[in-house]
């Protein structure tokens, strides 16, 4: 498995370095020593971490979809001209945009700080790493 620094699995924690820290002190993280003494992290351990301490705001709709990607958030910005809207809601740390007509977004009563969920079904996903490997 590939190995991480504590800085690095912080930034994806969306925790301190110190936070890491006890996590590994306190045997919730196990660590090693890299080949320059630094304290390292399996990345994928680190990544268990994530999806269990993640915490996404509860879906208030209460509708049964078959779509798994659901992002509660609220409305931070609604472009739009006559026919089209562009509307972005802010979903936990992700920022999600999505492009409607103008009458959706009235028929929706979307407005600036409204909750909205931004429901995601897809076939087609793009997976990327970082430095361009193929």
């Amino acid at each position: 498995m590939p190995l991480m620094r504590i800085r690095d699995a912080a930034a994806f924690l969306g925790v301190s370095d110190d936070t890491v820290r006890r996590w590994v002190d306190g045997g919730a993280l196990p660590a090693e020593t890299d080949e320059s003494g630094r304290k390292v992290v399996d990345s994928y351990r680190v990544a268990l971490l994530a999806r269990e301490h993640a915490r996404a705001v509860d879906d208030p709709s209460g509708v049964g979809r078959s779509a798994r990607n659901r992002f509660v958030g609220l409305v931070t910005d609604i472009r739009r001209d006559t026919v089209m809207a562009q509307v972005e809601l802010q979903c936990g740390p992700f920022r999600v945009v999505s492009l409607m007509s103008s009458e959706a977004v009235d028929d929706l009563g979307l407005e600036l700080g409204s909750v909205a969920i931004a429901v995601v079904k897809s076939t087609n996903v793009i997976v990327e790493t970082p430095g361009g490997a193929s």
